[in-house]
């Protein structure tokens, strides 16, 4: 279901994806996001699997997993409300990288590939704020990978 609230437009402003946007380009958005609603455990996006949409975390945490060389689940993050998932997909247009589950009773707002493009027909300059969103987000993550991988070179080496 589409969802529209003053809200619900004040807790979007206040996260990284939507930070930035004239009231006119967060109307639009916000008219492009459906609610979805997830049970504890319950599986939101699995590795390898085609992805289509991005999720918003409105409440509730959820854990992404990717399988090592074992096949046995790694954990590599927690997700908050706030917190934003998916994006890759929508640029690369690759498959899911990492599986998201529920740890919680979880309420997310799906952006799809298809709003996004219908967002860049009808307003280029809220199509590139979000992207340029995406992007700080994705250098931000990059960051603390290359701070986990040096951690644990380091690691390795003094063993």
């Amino acid at each position: 279901m589409a969802v529209s609230s003053p809200d619900l437009k004040a807790f979007l402003l206040a996260t990284p994806f939507f930070g930035g946007l004239s009231d006119a380009s967060l109307d639009l958005l916000v008219s492009m996001l459906v609610e979805r609603s997830f049970d504890a455990g319950a599986n939101v996006v699995a590795e390898g699997d085609p992805g289509r949409s991005m999720f918003i975390v409105h409440s509730g945490e959820l854990v992404v997993t990717k399988r090592g060389d074992s096949g046995r689940a790694i954990r590599i993050s927690t997700l908050a409300q706030g917190d934003f998932f998916g994006e890759m997909t929508l640029i690369e247009m690759q498959n899911r990288s990492a599986t998201v589950v529920a740890q919680s009773p979880t309420v997310l707002y799906e952006l799809t590939a298809r709003e996004l493009y219908a967002c860049y027909k009808a307003d280029i300059q809220a199509y590139v704020m979000v992207l340029q969103n995406i992007n700080r987000e994705l250098c931000r993550r990059l960051r603390r990978a290359d701070n986990r991988i040096t951690e644990l070179l380091v690691l390795r080496a003094g063993q």
